[in-house]
């Protein structure tokens, strides 16, 4: 379980050996591929999700992502063999190291400034249901299963962040349900409960997630990324604390060019052609 991460800028340039990795129009598009089982996690694709998205957080290339998995699956969290089997035999401070790594994933994710999209279909369980929650934008399918189901293998729902992250999403008591009981959350049940922003059909959903990227790619970069950075640093704040905060981010955007280039096109009566800067 390696925690140095290597991958240099541009994300373009690399090439991914346990996920798939495309980068293209400003928007990354990572593919969990090992559709025979279901795309699960193993050791090594939670290492390189985790150097991805911190490589992104210095990649001016990239302006969005998509996550999904092959085979109509997105993901079936971690692998029986490759992870939960060896999780058996090891030590506490072991176990440790695990669920740190685990968690950078997560906190990887949150902090990158482009924002997630996650196409969900299928299977969407454990881990790959972590991915989700910490993804910025969830699109499902109405096939799609989302289960956290730690407590059903003798685990706290209290993984990955899941015990802050999903009451804010979908409440407390929603929450409490699907962390006590290990049950599966289904695609229209999931758009009810807003876990999904909408429900699409299986044969549209990469493509309507990819076109919602390529909006946000052609938006104010930077902004974005303080909309981005401010939604998840609010969290922690007061009502007063966050008014404060977002005058001084909101200053920032106001020198960017980009917010010189919208007034000028509307000024004009034109669409803006935001580039970034």
């Amino acid at each position: 379980m390696n925690r140095t991460h290597a991958i240099a800028p541009p994300l373009r340039d690399y090439t991914a050996r346990h996920v798939l990795l495309a980068v293209e129009g400003g928007i990354a598009h990572i593919t969990l591929n090992r559709p025979e089982k279901k795309n699960p996690l193993t050791f090594d694709s939670y290492d390189e999700l985790t150097a991805i998205f911190s490589a992104a957080r210095k990649d001016d290339g990239v302006h969005a992502f998509v996550i999904s998995g092959s085979g109509g699956n997105f993901s079936s969290g971690g692998d029986v063999f490759e992870i939960i089997g060896p999780l058996t035999q090891m030590n506490v401070p072991q176990l440790l190291r695990f669920t740190e790594m685990t968690g950078d994933l997560v906190k990887t994710m949150r902090a990158c400034p482009q924002p997630i999209i996650a196409a969900i279909d299928g299977i969407c369980a454990g881990a790959g249901a972590i991915i989700a929650m910490a993804s910025d934008i969830r699109l499902g399918t109405a096939e799609a299963k989302v289960a956290f189901l730690f407590n059903r293998v003798g685990l706290a729902g209290c993984d990955m962040g899941a015990c802050a992250m999903l009451p804010r999403l979908i409440g407390q008591g929603r929450a409490s349900e699907l962390l006590y009981t290990g049950r599966s959350l289904g695609g229209a049940e999931a758009e009810r409960w807003g876990f999904f922003n909408r429900l699409v059909e299986p044969s549209a959903i990469l493509e309507e997630a990819l076109r919602l990227a390529g909006q946000i790619v052609q938006g104010p970069t930077f902004a974005n990324g303080m909309t981005k950075r401010m939604l998840q640093a609010e969290w922690a704040m007061s009502i007063d604390d966050a008014v404060e905060a977002e005058a001084i981010a909101q200053a920032l955007c106001m020198k960017t060019e980009d917010f010189k280039r919208a007034y000028e096109a509307f000024a004009q009566k034109q669409k803006p052609v935001f580039k970034g800067d």
